[in-house]
């Protein structure tokens, strides 16, 4: 029995926003996804836009560029929130934790999670946001490190984000950022984790930062993250395009619901730098009180 031609529109329909929407996620612009993919923009635009006929092949490479898997793509009923971390974890998975998960799934006993050791404060949020300044500025307050996630991939790997992307592509670049991660955390160090912008679209990167982290999404306007990346001269990954602010807008829309789960919220908007670090220091008062008081640590005095 062969679908209704209703259904099938319905289905490229959702398979363009799914597509629209991974890209955003990455922070790609079209045409990055054309020239990575070797795909026509033309062909992408119809994709997204629920027009094209896509074969497998060409949604396979599509979804490989943008460093995404291939069933993430396809339109389905929706799964619990964080299937795709759970999904993610079991791939990882040795046989005896498969069991156990196994086990718990299906009414077994298993003994209650222990939480992640706390190791300071994260902050996420879009390019521009001011995570590095505000991140340092904080940092040096409390007397803790400061750590910029990118920073510590590029020395790790002795190369560039961008000669990274470029040599191993989105997923080889997430893979790294999950490994510099491990190596930050086997520190037990507290820092100040001033992240990449697309960190929240990797399920088990971000998972970690949310529990090791007081994570705090440093929020503003998509105007003002355009003005400050273009006064750091770096447009990436929209250099060039005419629609760069429609993209930066895609991207933020797209990244909001991921960026929301933070613990706090920080809105920059409008605010000098110094007036926006003492916003910062406001909202990260409360943790520091009660990490002090929970594991015995030097009380901050702000």
């Amino acid at each position: 029995m062969t679908e209704s031609p209703d259904a099938e529109s319905q289905f490229l329909e959702q398979l363009g926003q799914r597509v629209r929407t991974t890209r955003a996620l990455r922070g790609m612009s079209r045409k990055v996804l054309a020239k990575v993919s070797g795909i026509s923009e033309r062909y992408i635009a119809q994709l997204e836009g629920g027009k094209g006929n896509v074969s497998i092949v060409l949604l396979r490479r599509v979804s490989n560029a943008m460093g995404a898997h291939l069933e993430d793509l396809l339109p389905t009923i929706e799964p619990a929130p964080d299937w795709q971390m759970f999904r993610d974890l079991l791939r990882k998975a040795t046989p005896g934790q498969i069991a156990q998960a196994k086990d718990l799934l299906t009414g077994g006993s298993a003994s209650a999670p222990r939480r992640a050791p706390f190791c300071g404060i994260a902050l996420i949020g879009l390019r521009g946001a001011g995570k590095s300044t505000l991140g340092r500025m904080l940092a040096k307050k409390i007397g803790w490190s400061f750590v910029e996630l990118n920073k510590a991939i590029e020395e790790q790997n002795g190369l560039s984000i961008a000669e990274i992307i470029a040599l191993y592509g989105q997923e080889g670049f997430r893979r790294m950022e999950q490994a510099a991660l491990q190596q930050l955390l086997a520190r037990h160090e507290l820092m100040v984790l001033a992240t990449g912008g697309g960190i929240v679209s990797e399920p088990l990167t971000f998972d970690q930062i949310l529990s090791s982290f007081y994570t705090i999404w440093l929020k503003a306007e998509p105007e003002e993250h355009m003005a400050r990346v273009r006064r750091q001269g770096d447009l990436r990954p929209m250099a060039d395009d005419r629609s760069a602010m429609t993209e930066l807008r895609n991207i933020l829309l797209s990244r909001e619901p991921l960026y929301s789960r933070a613990t706090a919220v920080v809105d920059t908007a409008g605010l000098s730098v110094d007036a926006a670090a003492a916003r910062l220091i406001d909202a990260v008062r409360p943790v520091l009180q009660n990490e002090a008081r929970s594991f015995g640590l030097r009380s901050v005095a702000l």
